[in-house]
Order: C-alpha cells, then sequence, then structure tokens
C-alpha cells in the first residue's frame, strides 16, 4: 500500500485548490462558462498532478487503445459499427480507425481498437495501454464497470486522448467532464472552412505547425468551457463565413474559441481536440489543412502515450 505523508497530503490539497489555470479566456457574457469546480480531484497544468507509479515501461513499447463505441448518432467517419472483441475485422468506410491504425504503424505506436464495452470492463484490461483514446464516441457509451476501470486507469497514471465527439458522450457523469478539462459539446456551427489558430508551439502537438492553418469542420460550442487547461489551438471565428452560432443557439466564444488542449487530471493524462468530423480528414482525399490536422494528432496522441513530453 502506498502510504503519503501529512505533508504529501497537504501538498495535494493545495494542489487540488490552485492548479494553475492557463485557458486563454473566459467565455463571453459568464453565462456560458458553468463555473470552475475541481471534480474532488488534481487537475490542471501542473505536473504533480500525475501519478507516476512505473505502471508503464518504455521498454515494452507504446499501446493505444482506440475505443469508438456509439449509442447514439454516428459520425461518417467511423464508418458501420464494428464487430464484437479486439480488432474485428474493419470494413472500408472505417477509415477513423484506420487512419489512426496507419499513425501508429508509421510513428512507432502500437494501436488496437474495440467498440465492445466489455474490453474496458476492468483496469488490469486497460493497463497494458499507455493511453485510451475516445474516437468520437457517442453518449452513454459506458457501463458502470467500465466506469469505474477508466477511472482507475487514469488513477493509475494512464492517458486518456479524446477526439471530435469524445465530447458528446457522457454527459451524466461529472468525472468525465472533469477529464474533457471541464468542457462538454452543447452544439456546433455549420460544417465550413475556417482557420485554426496555433497559440501554444513548444507542445509536441503544435511543434512545426504553422500559426494559422485553414481546416474544415463543425466548430463545436462548449458548456461549460475548458478551465485549468493548457490551449493549443483556437478557431478564428471571424473566418467562419457561416457564423459560429450553433444549431442550438450558442452564439460562439468570441476571440478565443478552444479547438484542442492538454491537461493533468485525477493522477492521469489528458490530450483533446474537438477537430476531426470531416471524412476527408481520415483519408488521402484532399481536404485543405487535413495535414496540418494529422501532425497535431500524432503529436499529441504521442505525447499522451509518453514518447515525447507531455502538454508543454
Amino acid at each position: 500500500m502506498r502510504v503519503l505523508s501529512i505533508a504529501a497530503l497537504a501538498g495535494a490539497a493545495t494542489l487540488l485548490l490552485t492548479a494553475t489555470a492557463t485557458s486563454s479566456a473566459a467565455s463571453p457574457g459568464g453565462a456560458q462558462n458553468l463555473g470552475d469546480p475541481d471534480y474532488g480531484v488534481c487537475r490542471g497544468t501542473d505536473p504533480r498532478c500525475y501519478h507516476d507509479w512505473g505502471n508503464f515501461d518504455p521498454a515494452k513499447g507504446y499501446r493505444l487503445l482506440v475505443y469508438s463505441r456509439t449509442a447514439g448518432p454516428r459520425h461518417a467517419h467511423l464508418g458501420t459499427p464494428l464487430g464484437p472483441g479486439l480488432n474485428p475485422p474493419l470494413n472500408d468506410d472505417n477509415v477513423a480507425v484506420k487512419a489512426v491504425i496507419k499513425l501508429g504503424q508509421e510513428n512507432g505506436f502500437a494501436v488496437d481498437y474495440t467498440e465492445d464495452v466489455a474490453q474496458l470492463s476492468s483496469a488490469g484490461r486497460l493497463l497494458p495501454y499507455n493511453a485510451v483514446m475516445f474516437l468520437s464516441t457517442t453518449r452513454d457509451t459506458l457501463d458502470d464497470a467500465a466506469q469505474t476501470a477508466l477511472r482507475q486507469y487514469i488513477r493509475a497514471g494512464g492517458g486518456f486522448a479524446g477526439v471530435h465527439n469524445a465530447f458528446g458522450t457522457e454527459y451524466s457523469w461529472p468525472w468525465y467532464e472533469g477529464l474533457l478539462g471541464n468542457a462538454n459539446f452543447y452544439d456546433h456551427s455549420a460544417n465550413q472552412p475556417g482557420t485554426v489558430v496555433t497559440v501554444n508551439r513548444r507542445d509536441a502537438s503544435t511543434q512545426g505547425l504553422p500559426q494559422r492553418w485553414a481546416f474544415t469542420d463543425e466548430w463545436y460550442n462548449l458548456i461549460p468551457y475548458p478551465t485549468r487547461v493548457r490551449v493549443l489551438a483556437e478557431v478564428d471565428e471571424a473566418t467562419l463565413a457561416r457564423g459560429v452560432r450553433g444549431n442550438l443557439g450558442h452564439p460562439g466564444h468570441g476571440p478565443h474559441h478552444p479547438v484542442s488542449w492538454c491537461q493533468y487530471y485525477d493522477g492521469g493524462k489528458a490530450w483533446l481536440t474537438t477537430l476531426g468530423h470531416d471524412v476527408k480528414a481520415w483519408t488521402d482525399e484532399p481536404l485543405e489543412g487535413d495535414q496540418y490536422f494529422v501532425q497535431h494528432l500524432a503529436g499529441g496522441i504521442k505525447s499522451v502515450l509518453g514518447m515525447t513530453p507531455f502538454c508543454r
């Protein structure tokens, strides 16, 4: 059993209350931001919120588990639902999963994938992986056992990558909202071209990216709005020809509209992006800026796996 001293406990309590807030700005008007809860865990950009208990040995290589189960609307980039078990046969339209597998082959990490919640039923099933990716999961995709396992895994120092509709998942679970950076999907603008602004170019996921780059997405509006995170990229709302107002009326976030960020959370690491809606972003079909999206995604995965420095 790991026993903490009184001093260590006091330090952890201090971190819990004061983890540095580095989000670029608060949401305009205040009402869109539902406060800054601590979720009862240490969270923020201070690496002392991370539990390095030696569970992930680089000598064993790096492994990512991609989870893409949907319990509601399903994004076209996921394609047809996958069969049970681990690594079931893929169809031609499962383009996002195939793209992540290719990223692994090109960047030196192994990828397993599943839409079977039983594969997430215990922390023991997850600990062989350096990180777990939720790839456009939808609504309540976890049962009670999988929720417990994910929380134990993160507390053991595990990594989490949330991509696109990972923000439209597990709405009724506050801990998961905290894992996303105190953020949740509310609505989105029309799928349209816009300009991504790289606001932090030190992180592994943003090194080498242009300061501004074109991309097409359905730009997510968020309630609540991320806090205590390191914002990595934003969308310039002024470049959205069809406007940022969401289909449910959200007016957007003004001059600081985040699309990617990172944080330490409850002992683990989380790298997050709302980008990735368009099918073309996951295929060889031309889409302006898709090479930068792929570069951004690969860097984020490598950082949360532990292959490169995290959340700089």
